[in-house]
């Protein structure tokens, strides 16, 4: 027992030290460093507040004001995209250190979902104060649905993560195939438009397919403090719930079933 629990402390400080190498490598030589962080969800949110907002009036597809409801949706998205992505290249990119470290090797992935999560919430401050801006209220609700939000996000991002990074290693296109998907999953997920207005527009068996969609649930549940109006109601963020636990499970499964695989590649 003595000695499982100082495996365990040995790999959670591992597990610190990579995360915060991470951070400190990502903003090493940066002019900016930490404003990065902020800058890309900011600089994305403004070109789609320009275009949709000014330029073609968007025609009810998001809630004023437009700017935060488009922020409330792009940071967390931008936490998922970013994990996904460095996710199928976790073990290529530290293909020496993941051969020779004697920790398990799903911390690899881990320390990525950590240190992106650390980012989002670094560039929440943006968020916050175009709520004090506009002054737009929060709910109470958030003590408990940023939380689980969090949780069913992480869950989810993580799994993804898992099954990808051993396939990654050994069919090298699938990184760009994870990059084109993720284009098309941004569009087919309530970032820059509301759920209520997909609902609005398609009906029956047209929104059950969209509402499978784990990524919808989830970001509608990130919103719902700050938009409770536009909130469509748990059945998706159950679907969402579901989904990243079942995620979670394949990506174990596959991740320790390709492992001896892996090594031997890499």
């Amino acid at each position: 027992m003595a000695v499982r629990a100082e495996t365990l402390t040995l790999n959670r400080r591992v597990f610190g030290i990579l995360v915060q190498r991470d951070l400190k490598v990502r903003y090493a030589g940066s002019v900016l460093g930490y404003l990065w962080t902020i800058l890309d969800p900011l600089l994305s949110a403004m070109v789609y507040w320009f275009i949709f907002g000014l330029v073609f009036k968007r025609g009810g597809i998001g809630t004023e004001p437009y700017i935060v409801f488009l922020l409330a949706g792009m940071l967390p998205w931008w936490w998922a995209n970013g994990v996904i992505t460095e996710s199928s290249r976790a073990i290529t990119s530290e293909a020496k250190l993941v051969r020779s470290a004697g920790i398990p090797r799903e911390i690899w992935v881990a320390r990525v979902v950590a240190s992106k999560f650390l980012e989002y919430m670094f560039s929440l401050p943006v968020l916050i104060a175009f709520m004090l801006i506009y002054q737009k209220p929060i709910g109470v609700e958030a003590l408990l649905d940023y939380p689980l939000a969090i949780v069913i996000m992480g869950t989810l991002v993580f799994g993804i993560g898992l099954f990808l990074a051993p396939l990654s290693v050994l069919y090298r296109d699938l990184v760009r195939v994870v990059r084109i998907i993720l284009r098309l999953l941004f569009y087919f997920s309530p970032i820059i438009y509301s759920t209520q207005t997909v609902r609005a527009r398609m009906h029956g068996v047209l929104f059950d397919i969209y509402a499978l969609n784990p990524f919808a649930g989830v970001i509608e549940l990130f919103r719902k403090p700050i938009f409770p109006d536009e909130f469509i109601g748990w059945h998706m963020v159950i679907k969402a719930s579901i989904a990243a636990v079942v995620c979670l499970g394949i990506g174990v499964w596959v991740f320790r079933r390709l492992e001896g695989t892996v090594l031997k590649e890499i």
